[in-house]
């Protein structure tokens, strides 16, 4: 069952933003967080779009982000997996790391960190290949399976994680692009999670489906949250309050405020934040 309550409260630390405001950040998790960003800074060409962004992402929970159109968060999101990497006018400084280590040091093989970050995107993307090539796929080029009889135990119970296993275990050689929308998100989830990230980014998942196909893939986040670190941009504030353990509300390319979601919900302490929240602005 979906719900946003809150077990414990940890310390609340306020400090002022560059222009003064006071900002809410929670302290860090009591186990060190999976993903951490300090001070990160995106630039499209001369362009600033990410202002000096820090933020503990804590294991094994739901982190949400939200804000208006454009305020960063998916750019952020971006940043996380190095997908800005493909865009030849953007620069980032700050440092993000995953389990410790620097997601941007020289050394670092990118190929190897989006099979530990993976991503689902705003619309569903199936290969235009059968459902169990589809998942089959990353496994294969990373060789996380050795034999055709552990490819198939990888497919079958990568599916059965997403929740979709019973509804196409008699069609697997189909094509992919013959299921609903809500079938084919699932179906992403189910080929992100097929070579075992730590982390898994969704960018906007359930913004093309329809509010039973979007039920399905909140409760799938719920249980797969068992097992995997999620960061979801979404601009759902509904969303957000049901399925988030922490929130942080993006404005203008500055992370405003971040803390636990029953917080940032019920008692903001940004304006910015209590406006966007309230529907003042956004």
């Amino acid at each position: 069952m979906l719900n946003n309550s809150v077990l414990s409260s940890p310390e609340v630390i306020e400090s002022p933003s560059v222009s003064g405001v006071m900002v809410r950040k929670s302290s860090k998790p009591k186990s060190a967080p999976v993903m951490r960003a300090d001070n990160v800074n995106v630039f499209y060409d001369k362009t600033q779009a990410l202002f000096d962004v820090s933020i503990d992402i804590a294991e094994q929970q739901i982190t949400a982000l939200i804000g208006p159109s454009g305020c960063g968060k998916s750019t952020f999101l971006r940043c996380l997996n190095r997908m800005n990497d493909v865009i030849d006018t953007c620069a980032i400084t700050g440092q993000i790391t995953l389990n410790g280590d620097d997601i941007y040091a020289p050394n670092v093989d990118v190929v190897s960190l989006r099979r530990k970050v993976g991503m689902v995107f705003q619309k569903p993307n199936p290969f235009p290949k059968s459902i169990f090539d589809n998942i089959a796929y990353g496994p294969r080029i990373h060789g996380l399976a050795e034999h055709k009889d552990d490819l198939e135990e990888v497919v079958i119970n990568s599916l059965d994680k997403a929740g979709l296993l019973s509804e196409v275990k008699d069609r697997l050689h189909s094509p992919a692009l013959g299921l609903s929308g809500g079938q084919q998100q699932r179906l992403c989830i189910a080929r992100a999670i097929s070579i075992n990230p730590d982390v898994l980014l969704m960018d906007e998942p359930c913004s093309a489906l329809d509010p039973i196909a979007t039920h399905h893939v909140e409760e799938l986040m719920w249980e797969l949250k068992k097992n995997y670190t999620i960061i979801i941009v979404t601009h759902s504030m509904q969303q957000a309050a049901r399925i988030s353990k922490h929130t942080g509300f993006f404005h203008m390319g500055s992370l405003v405020e971040y803390g636990l979601t029953e917080q940032i919900f019920q008692n903001p302490i940004d304006k910015r934040t209590s406006d966007y929240i309230t529907g003042r602005f956004g």
